[in-house]
């Protein structure tokens, strides 16, 4: 899963993480996961540049202090140059590959697969390298018994963070194979008189050690990973209900949400709509500033959605000075009808106390009706929105506009009083009325 070109590639099933995929991968969580595995990317690289000038700066000042030291260490006159020779090169290109790295991920790109192993091969074989020189200089048997076979397993530990198996095991075998090539053929090259092939037992022991190594490795870069795919798909699922729902969604509803599973497929539900309209706003805020407006707004808001969050509902969109609020969507709630008409209560009551300690009082019309609607993500490929759809969301804002007429405000359906008899105490039946776009009349209750 590297790659987001060729997933069939990187999504191997042997190491999926059961709460990172159920059916086809997002982008949003492929574009997440790369950027993690690229960030990781850029410790390794950094862990390495830092331990090489570390071990420069070190090697040179005991080099400088300690001559003699290191001169009985290398059993000959040592020289930086062949030091600096290999490790500021190598820090060259580690910085660019780095660079790179990072700008890849700046740019929501993946690194190609085929760079991976490249570079996996030239890091890991600067141990070689360095192991090459020493025995030239050390001898071979003192050289392959010292520091440097160890730095083979500094690459094969920090390919860990490769978040991948086979950059692992791959970084293990190319450090086995190079080990044991430069133990057993290379002596002949320079014409050492050490026979490697009477101790063949001992170089391929050591090999194999390497290979197991980079196997361990890999196995804890592939939990590594699950971990990393698991909380990024958690993440990620998060950050697609919150989208969805909007700013105002009650954390309480993303959690149920994530529980559930649930997706933007349209689907049918039982929801009770509220329509809550700031009456005559309109027509006071032309009176004041722009800021004031804003500001009497936001304040009145703030109170009013942190009650339907409270009573298990949703804002589902701001309409200018009022609001589309929902009670069983996206998640059934067979007790909708009575959380809504519970909230409505609450929301006069808030506002009667907002509106004591305010210089500008506002007054509310409030319209409920429950019933089938629609519920969904509509919109273009480019920008969606969940929204409900269907008669009952136009019966509750024709309920919502008839307090205008009967001066009252709250209103709802004989549905909603059906439904929330526990909340619907002094409810005043208005009669059956006649409503805009509907040909018979309908019942209609107030509540006090």
């Amino acid at each position: 899963m590297i790659s987001i070109a060729h997933p069939s590639d990187r999504l191997r099933s042997w190491w999926r993480p059961q709460a990172a995929w159920r059916g086809e991968v997002s982008p949003e969580f492929s574009r997440a996961f790369v950027r993690e595995v690229l960030n990781t990317e850029r410790v390794r690289m950094k862990a390495l540049i830092v331990t090489s000038v570390i071990g420069l700066a070190v090697v040179t000042t005991v080099s400088w202090l300690h001559p003699q030291f290191v001169e009985q260490v290398w059993k000959k006159q040592f020289s930086l140059f062949y030091l600096y020779a290999i490790f500021v090169p190598f820090i060259i290109v580690e910085s660019i590959a780095l660079a790179v790295v990072s700008w890849e991920r700046d740019h929501r790109h993946d690194i190609p697969y085929i760079r991976r192993y490249l570079n996996a091969l030239v890091e890991t074989s600067l141990p070689t390298i360095v192991l090459g020189v020493q025995m030239m200089h050390m001898g071979d048997e003192r050289a392959l018994g010292f520091i440097v076979p160890m730095l083979y397993f500094m690459f094969i530990t920090l390919s860990t963070l490769r978040l991948d198996f086979w950059l692992s095991t791959f970084t293990g075998a190319v450090a086995a194979a190079e080990m044991f090539a430069m133990a057993m053929f290379f002596p002949a090259f320079h014409a050492s008189a050490y026979d490697p092939w009477s101790e063949v037992g001992f170089h391929v022991a050591r090999s194999v050690v390497l290979l197991g190594g980079g196997v361990l490795a890999g196995a804890v870069a592939a939990q590594l990973r699950r971990q990393f795919a698991s909380s990024i798909a958690a993440a990620t699922a998060r950050d697609r209900v919150t989208n969805l729902f909007g700013q105002h969604v009650s954390p309480q509803v993303v959690e149920r949400l994530l529980t559930a599973k649930s997706d933007d497929a349209a689907d049918r539900h039982n929801v009770a709509v509220m329509f809550v309209d700031i009456r005559s706003f309109t027509a006071a805020a032309r009176q004041r500033k722009p800021e004031e407006v804003v500001q009497r707004l936001d304040r009145a808001f703030e109170v009013l959605v942190d009650v339907i969050d409270r009573n298990g509902g949703i804002v589902n969109k701001f309409l200018g000075d009022g609001f589309l609020a929902l009670f069983g969507a996206p998640l059934e709630d067979p007790d909708a009808g009575n959380r809504a008409v519970t909230a409505a209560r609450e929301i006069l009551q808030a506002m009667e106390r907002e509106n004591a300690a305010s210089d500008w009082p506002l007054r509310l019309g409030i319209g409920i009706h429950i019933g089938e609607v629609v519920a969904g993500n509509v919109g273009s490929s480019r920008r969606k929105e969940y929204t409900v759809i269907g008669d009952t969301v136009n019966f509750a804002a024709r309920l919502e506009a008839l307090n205008k007429e009967y001066g009252s405000q709250l209103l709802v359906s004989s549905n909603v009083y059906a439904a929330a008899r526990d909340g619907s105490g002094n409810a005043v039946s208005l009669g059956e009325i006649a409503v805009r776009g509907y040909d018979q009349p309908v019942a209609v209750w107030r509540l006090a």
